[in-house]
């Protein structure tokens, strides 16, 4: 048992090396995908500009030299701007765009509540005023109705 769990804690101890890994040795095609081509403003993996390839070679040779991924990625907006990411940095200004998506599905699920809130409330709740107080059995109606009604009957008796 002791030798079980000394063998789990070496294995837990050496995954988090692994899982650093990633960030000092990265692939190119993690890359690719997160860098834009400045000539067609598609992503590497799917752009076949000669820029592209160029950029690909950049790439290849920093990772041969051991370069981190956010090293590589920094020479490419110090070389082309932070128009060079497929996603804005999530600091500043570029904060607004992971926000604001955000913003807006809040907005609309409110929206959408309120308006399911007072669509299932009953018309009488809604809009309608309580009616007037009933005289011998029947509601009060406009004398003109209440006439049109007489009339009706009467000639429904006869």
């Amino acid at each position: 048992m002791r030798r079980a769990l000394a063998i789990a804690g070496v294995v837990c101890l050496a995954l988090p090396g692994v899982a650093l890994g990633s960030e000092d040795r990265p692939t190119r095609n993690e890359l690719e995908s997160e860098l834009i081509c400045p000539t067609c403003k598609s992503t590497l993996d799917q752009s076949n500009a000669p820029v592209a390839d160029r950029m690909r070679e950049v790439i290849d040779e920093r990772i041969k030299a051991g370069d981190s991924k956010s090293e590589i990625k920094d020479g490419f907006v110090d070389q082309f701007g932070p128009a060079v990411l497929a996603a804005p940095p999530k600091r500043g200004f570029d904060l607004v765009a992971w926000l604001l998506p955000l913003v807006g599905l809040g907005a609309g699920i409110i929206a959408v509540s309120a308006l399911a809130w007072r669509w299932s409330r009953s018309p009488r709740e809604r809009d309608h005023p309580e009616p007037e107080p009933e005289l011998n059995g029947r509601a009060r109606l406009e004398p003109v109705l209440e006439r049109r009604l007489d009339d009706e009957l009467a000639r429904f008796d006869a």
